[in-house]
């Protein structure tokens, strides 16, 4: 279930990116959600690119 004011999203993941993204997310403390949601923004602020801080965005954006 997505959290309040997320856009729910299903993702079809190569199986060893997905054990990488496991292994990064517990060295983290974070879910594989959370360490996914991390590493796009990253990305993201690496091409100068930043997005509206987390829950400000309404629940129809991108639709």
């Amino acid at each position: 279930m997505a959290s309040p004011g997320k856009k729910a999203f299903p993702l079809r993941i190569d199986p060893a990116l997905w054990d990488e993204l496991q292994r990064l997310a517990a060295q983290d403390l974070r879910s594989v959600n959370a360490e996914i949601e991390f590493l796009l923004r990253e990305a993201l602020a690496r091409r100068g690119i930043k997005p509206k801080s987390p829950g400000s965005a309404t629940a129809n954006d991108g639709d």
